[in-house]
């Protein structure tokens, strides 16, 4: 069975060179940015502004190949790429945890856009009243 994403908005970004972007988010050049979603996307926004982090999960349009070894930055040695934070990846799908500033209607002002490890600080919304029942919890079928 074929696996198929479609987009549901655009990232927007002041980086328009891989040459150029930071390496990781705490870098003194990473910046703002903006997600914007489709319009019929909009109301899914519903309750986000009470997160203070969000996972963005996007397609890396200028990777081309992939290799099972990387040299990664601020390395010499090869490296097995599952082991890097390299773009180039058999399916090219990015994953950043980046900062929420705030909803505007489709539109998600962002800061640190790349991907974070852990963030300490992070807020919950309206699941930090349920935080201790959820380490209880086991899923149900609600989404199957």
């Amino acid at each position: 069975m074929p696996i198929a994403m479609h987009p549901i908005g655009v990232i927007h970004s002041p980086f328009t060179d891989p040459r150029t972007m930071p390496i990781q988010p705490v870098s003194e050049n990473s910046a703002a940015g903006t997600v914007e979603l489709f319009p019929e996307f909009a109301a899914g926004l519903k309750d986000l502004e009470g997160f203070s982090h969000i996972l963005l999960v996007y397609h890396f349009h200028r990777s081309r190949s992939w290799s099972p070894t990387v040299t990664p930055y601020l390395d010499t040695v090869p490296r097995g790429l599952f082991a890097t934070r390299a773009p180039s990846r058999p399916n090219p799908i990015g994953l950043s945890l980046v900062r929420l500033v705030r909803v505007e209607g489709a539109r998600l002002q962002v800061e640190n856009i790349d991907v974070l490890d852990c963030a300490p600080e992070a807020r919950i919304g309206w699941l930090e009243k349920a935080a201790v029942e959820m380490r209880k919890k086991v899923a149900d079928d609600r989404f199957h």
